[in-house]
């Protein structure tokens, strides 16, 4: 792929996220068929209430992160350098876009930079594709590179296969990417995540890249975003079936987190994470903290920093008056069994 193309379709993958209807149609991400178990004498002091945590051994003061959405295009350094500010402001992780384009010349190189210029100490999350990381020859390297140039806290490689068979310039081959990963996060320095782009990572998935050395593991689920719909509504087709194919968020989050037993990770909930409401609930289902990218990226886009500090900070009341309500005092006192399925509750 040319230069040019790689930033262009980044350009449009912005475009389509502002204005179009990129939404799951039919399935959700499961959440809607859960709800909280009232605690009708809570005796939580609501202003003492923690939900302060820890991302790979730093304090944040929320379980959440602004997940991983664009760069390497002109438009995305003024979308980035605002997220950046009001990550620093609400001292929680930020994501960038995938890095590739930043492998193939210096021209955007700023679009990235920008993030760790104004994010300040709070975590910066590096971001490469898995089609990359399985084909490089190089690829020590180039996630080095990638590293430090945003000083990066850790590593995202994405795993899209549905979105590289639809989209035009897709390179849906992904063999070797275990053995890559395997190899890369025994000799990077930071630690890896691996995410989905919103079709969803199966326990089965899981086990392979927490036994390849992978620390993270960001669900992204669908229900969110369809990157399905993106790249179709590209190539200007329509297929509904493929346009909701994946895994509900839910359901990613409540069969991964079993696999807390056996190894140590940091568990991500994504995929049509909206809401305070939505928030509880991934980490009621055994999340470590939840993310977002469409909400922020529309917000950020219509309003200014304040706005999307404010955003998040009124999703986080809700999810304060949540654990209130359910008797949890901390955030690992919600996931006790607070959270019932519907039907549970007639």
């Amino acid at each position: 792929m040319s230069k040019s193309k790689t930033a262009q379709r980044k350009a449009e993958h912005i475009k389509l996220c502002l204005a179009d209807d990129v939404q799951y149609k039919t399935k959700t991400n499961g959440l809607d068929k859960y709800d909280f178990e009232h605690f009708a004498i809570t005796e939580i002091e609501i202003d003492k209430i923690d939900i302060s945590t820890k991302f790979f051994g730093r304090k944040i003061s929320y379980p959440f992160l602004i997940s991983c959405m664009t760069g390497g295009t002109k438009e995305a350094e003024r979308i980035n350098e605002k997220l950046a500010i009001a990550a620093r402001e609400l001292n929680i992780p930020i994501g960038v876009g995938s890095q590739r384009q930043a492998l193939e010349d210096k021209k955007y190189h700023s679009t990235y930079r920008v993030i760790r210029r104004n994010a300040g100490r709070v975590p910066v999350l590096g971001n490469i594709g898995a089609a990359q990381v399985a084909k490089s020859k190089n690829i020590i390297s180039e996630i080095s590179l990638l590293v430090d140039l945003i000083e990066a806290d850790a590593m995202v490689v994405h795993v899209n296969p549905l979105q590289e068979l639809l989209q035009p310039e897709g390179e849906p081959d992904f063999k070797g990417l275990l053995k890559s990963l395997s190899m890369i996060t025994k000799k990077i320095s930071v630690p890896v995540i691996v995410k989905e782009v919103g079709s969803g990572i199966s326990k089965r998935a899981a086990k392979l890249l927490l036994e390849a050395g992978v620390k993270g593991i960001d669900v992204a689920g669908a229900g969110g975003t369809s990157w399905a719909a993106v790249e179709l509504m590209r190539k200007k087709e329509s297929n509904d079936y493929f346009r909701e194919w994946g895994l509900p968020t839910s359901y990613c989050i409540r069969t991964v987190q079993k696999l807390k037993k056996d190894f140590d990770f940091t568990l991500i909930a994504s995929g049509g994470i909206m809401n305070g409401v939505d928030i509880a609930k991934s980490i009621a289902l055994g999340a470590d903290l939840a993310a977002s990218a469409r909400p922020l990226l529309q917000e950020v886009t219509k309003n200014d920093v304040a706005c999307v500090v404010n955003l998040v900070t009124d999703w986080f009341e809700t999810v304060k008056n949540i654990m209130y309500l359910t008797g949890s005092q901390r955030l690992n006192d919600l996931k006790q069994n607070k959270l019932k399925r519907k039907e549970e509750l007639i």
